[in-house]
């Protein structure tokens, strides 16, 4: 959420901002009543404050009175009193009433681009930042992860179907073992490489935690809420619970950064994608990700950005396969993202990059919604921390590049050397 103070000292900024992103007019036109509400606060404020300075000297002309023997005239101040502590309540009513209002408003604006962030109209304009690796070179017509997994009986599309519903997935056999060498390996690289703390956090979380990191209450629809009186929901990723572990705290500066590494499932329920990605297991209700957040100092939060990116990279490089990284424009940043880098793996069977991460600094936007803040030493005024996540990979879709990548002419799927260790030794997935 964006600073109040902010918005209503720069409400052209904002606004450039807004269209900077490509924002409805319904949400340009936000600012105006914004505007609009905060005059009527400040307006009412005024009031109050003229009205309670009258009180406080009628109050001293009663005590004066009193102490005379006028009885008569401080009975008569007092209805005054009376009448004007009415007025004051209802001052009070419209201040609160327009601050609540305000509250609701800056709850449906986005982050402020950061300045490094590429101009544009669409993801069309996304730019490229790198490549890694090269494309692999087949000697045959390369294969989609459906058909391996299905010829391999390590994916099942249609039992998931009939048990849950579409896009649910059943790895068997290799297949599951796969996708859990897939997390140990990169939570393992994370953890013992790059300084992460491993945390499995609940794999439910409550409405505070979904506002902290702005999931509600702009997407709710692609939550899957319990049908319980607690409001829970299902963690769309471990994003949530981590990142408002350390809400409504304050840190103390020398703890900063802290660097957090989480396994979970995530779960989604895809409004307004039907018809994307509809075929195998890119997008699902159900998936699997190991999520790196961070906790950082405003000053370093951009070179934590980078650093992320690179821990994300690094499973990818280790693992073998080709990808890009992108600086997402303007206009196809996220809600409460300031910047955002996605890396996108090459998957031969559509022969084009896919996203598997997007590392992202929602710089003080989260920690404002969650209330997390840090103070310096010297007893200094606290400060809110910036908050930053990233995929440490998708794990389904790591599985994805690993067969399409590694698929061999007789269909059989080799394992990337660093995978091995944790296959038991297994150097490629046949038939059984």
């Amino acid at each position: 959420m964006l600073d109040l103070n902010y918005v209503r000292e720069n409400l052209q900024q904002v606004y450039d901002a807004l269209e900077k992103r490509g924002a409805s007019e319904d949400l340009k036109d936000l600012l105006g009543r914004f505007s609009f509400t905060d005059k009527g606060r400040r307006d009412a404020i005024a009031e109050s404050d003229r009205l309670n300075a009258e009180r406080n000297q009628l109050s001293r002309q009663i005590g004066e009175l009193m102490k005379l023997g006028n009885a008569e005239e401080a009975l008569s101040l007092r209805g005054k009193v009376s009448v004007l502590k009415n007025q004051i309540g209802r001052a009070e009513a419209i201040r609160d009433k327009a601050e609540s209002e305000m509250g609701e408003m800056l709850e449906s604006l986005p982050n402020i681009p950061h300045a490094s962030v590429p101009l544009g109209k669409d993801e069309s304009d996304n730019v490229e930042v790198r490549r890694w690796g090269t494309k692999p070179e087949f000697d045959f017509e390369p294969k989609d992860h459906v058909d391996l997994g299905a010829a391999l009986g390590i994916l099942d599309l249609d039992r998931a179907a009939k048990i849950a519903a579409s896009r649910f997935a059943i790895l068997n056999g290799a297949g599951a073992r796969l996708e859990r060498a897939l997390i140990n390996f990169m939570l393992d690289v994370q953890t013992r490489e790059h300084g992460y703390a491993e945390t499995l956090p609940p794999f439910i979380v409550n409405e505070k935690s979904l506002f902290g990191t702005a999931q509600l209450p702009k997407f709710a629809e692609d939550l899957f809420k319990l049908e319980d009186n607690r409001e829970l929901y299902l963690v769309p990723t471990a994003e949530v619970p981590v990142t408002n572990y350390y809400r409504d705290e304050i840190l103390d500066a020398t703890q900063l950064p802290l660097r957090w590494a989480a396994y979970t499932p995530c779960f989604r329920s895809e409004a307004g994608s039907y018809g994307k990605d509809t075929r195998g297991v890119i997008r699902q209700h159900q998936f699997e990700k190991v999520e790196l957040v961070k906790y950082t100092l405003p000053e370093n939060s951009y070179d934590e950005l980078e650093s992320l990116t690179r821990d994300a990279e690094d499973i990818l490089q280790r693992l073998g396969i080709h990808y890009r990284v992108v600086a997402l424009s303007t206009a196809d940043l996220g809600f409460g993202s300031a910047k955002t880098y996605d890396i996108e793996v090459w998957l031969p069977s559509q022969n084009t990059f896919r996203e598997i991460s997007s590392c992202s600094n929602y710089e003080a936007f989260q920690a404002r919604r969650a209330q997390i803040r840090f103070r310096r030493a010297g007893g200094a005024k606290p400060e809110f921390v910036h908050t930053l996540n990233g995929s440490g990979l998708a794990v389904g879709r790591t599985w994805i590049a690993v067969l399409e990548n590694y698929q061999q002419a007789d269909g059989s799927i080799a394992i990337p050397e660093a995978l091995r260790p944790y296959m038991g030794g297994l150097e490629k997935i046949s038939r059984q």
